[in-house]
């Protein structure tokens, strides 16, 4: 429905926001800012350390992947290290790295997992919330309007029905004034043709008995 592209549009965008984050958490965190002297051995092996900052040196020992050291001293491509034993070592600087390695750093992933993806459930949650209730709201508009429009055509049939009985009433009347003009014409006319003829006619009698009076 287009009424409900800005809320999809943002919850796509939060959703987005939220995964890249995730991505940032499980990828290497080069920008985190290493503690002063700790440091991790690589995830990637289990390396030999040494006596001393050569090849030349002698093998003493090796410390595990990811392992947490302090790093003392650097010389060369070796950096003297303190493992968790209290010895001193070393062990190239390529195989040390500034962030804790993966074993230790995936609890503490999966921790902020589970928090974003809750997050995100709860945002998911609200926004379908919200979806729906301005579906519901478009719904009951869509409703009032159209009862609106079915009252409005019922009135403009209602209306078109008393125009037609007015034009009709106002022919009826028109020919009822016609007939009545009509015979106030006819009343009138024979009045004044009665009014002549006896105007004529009354004369006509005065003069004959006139001449009646005269013969006696």
């Amino acid at each position: 429905m287009p009424d409900n592209q800005p809320a999809s549009l943002a919850l796509t965008t939060l959703r987005g926001g939220l995964i890249s984050a995730l991505i940032a958490l499980a990828a290497p965190a080069h920008a985190e800012a290493p503690a002063s002297d700790a440091r991790w051995v690589s995830d990637s092996l289990s390396t030999y350390v040494r006596s001393g900052p050569t090849d030349g040196h002698r093998i003493v020992g090796t410390l595990k992947s990811g392992q947490k050291v302090t790093l003392v001293a650097s010389q060369g491509n070796y950096s003297q290290v303190r493992g968790q034993s209290g010895d001193l070592v070393w062990i190239l600087t390529s195989d040390l790295q500034a962030v804790p390695g993966q074993n230790e750093r995936l609890p503490q992933l999966d921790a902020q997992v589970a928090d974003l993806s809750g997050q995100l459930k709860h945002i998911d949650d609200s926004w379908k919330n919200r979806v729906q209730g301005m579906q519901e709201t478009l719904d009951s508009r869509k409703a009032l309007i159209d009862e609106l429009e079915t009252r409005n055509k019922a009135l403009n049939e209602q209306l078109e029905q008393s125009q037609s009985t007015l034009r009709d009433t106002q022919a009826r009347l028109g020919d009822e004034n016609k007939q009545v003009m009509m015979r106030y014409m006819v009343y009138g006319g024979s009045i004044a043709g009665a009014g002549l003829l006896a105007g004529l006619i009354l004369p006509a009698l005065t003069r004959g008995r006139k001449r009646n009076d005269r013969w006696f």
